[in-house]
């Protein structure tokens, strides 16, 4: 099954892809139904219908409780990384958190923060969880993902080295789109063979496989559950290949006007314009 959320009359809409339509619920985000996905596709069937290309699409959760992304899993990202963060490939696995104010839409614009020149890109693949989990072994861990989708860890590099753990420069504004499906994991036939693409101004940057990650989802789920509960709608950025902008030399940061772009085998496709921040003050 594909879900989606779309933004539908005043407000948004679950809805359930068959085709090139989409079956909307009464649900207004696809958080709500994670409990039983399959009793909302059935209901889904009788909702009405409306083709795919004239909503707009947003990400498949829409406020997530956490996002949390682990660092250098794929051995070539963590050898271009020596420049910028670390020496070595991690011999344990390095968490970091993005603040729930990051996440965005697979097709919404991007910040390039008033703070910083050093915005980077990193395309992977990420997962969403669709129960409550807490000390789940590895052999269990895919039954608490509901889906799959793309995603695009926007990382601020020199807030980032500023960070002992990372999070400033991992939580900016906006710098979590995901989506553009949540794609149930029985719609995947091998995921170690699933590819991660990254590219800038069409340009291709990143490529790498599921099976290149050094600690894989399984082994994730096992260790963020074994420090602290996972709840349905949380998001797990799960790692990136090599080809970030700051593995360059000289690096090259995202600009205003470009584009970045995010292909994922059997998990569609995002694209994100990086603009320039409105720095703007907000007391509310």
């Amino acid at each position: 099954m594909k879900w989606v959320n779309v933004k539908w009359k005043e407000g948004t809409r679950a809805g359930l892809i068959q085709g090139e339509n989409v079956h909307l619920t009464s649900a207004t985000d696809v958080a709500d139904l994670l409990a039983d996905l399959k009793a909302a596709a059935q209901s889904a069937a009788n909702g009405e219908q409306v083709p795919l290309k004239d909503v707009q699409i947003v990400q498949p959760v829409l406020k997530p409780r956490k996002i949390l992304g682990i660092g250098l899993n794929y051995a070539e990202h963590a050898k271009e990384s020596v420049s910028f963060i670390t020496n070595a490939a991690p011999s344990v696995q390095k968490w970091f958190n993005k603040q729930a104010t990051a996440a965005n839409g697979p097709y919404a614009k991007v910040d390039l923060p008033s703070v910083s020149e050093q915005l980077d890109y990193e395309a992977e693949i990420v997962a969403i969880i669709g129960k409550t989990g807490r000390h789940v072994p590895a052999d269990r861990a895919w039954e608490l993902i509901a889906g799959l989708c793309c995603g695009c860890d926007f990382s601020v590099r020199d807030w980032q080295r500023a960070s002992q753990t990372m999070i400033m420069g991992k939580g900016f504004d906006t710098h979590a789109p995901f989506g553009p499906f949540l794609v149930t994991p029985d719609e995947i036939d091998d995921f170690g063979a699933v590819e991660v693409r990254g590219y800038v101004n069409g340009e291709l940057r990143q490529s790498g496989h599921a099976r290149d990650m050094t600690f894989s989802i399984s082994e994730q789920i096992a260790h963020l559950t074994a420090a602290f509960t996972l709840e349905p709608g949380d998001v797990i950025f799960t790692g990136t290949p090599a080809g970030v902008g700051a593995g360059f030399d000289p690096p090259k940061w995202l600009k205003a006007g470009d584009r970045v772009r995010v292909e994922v085998s059997g998990l569609g496709h995002m694209e994100n314009e990086i603009v320039a921040e409105k720095k703007v003050t907000v007391l509310n």
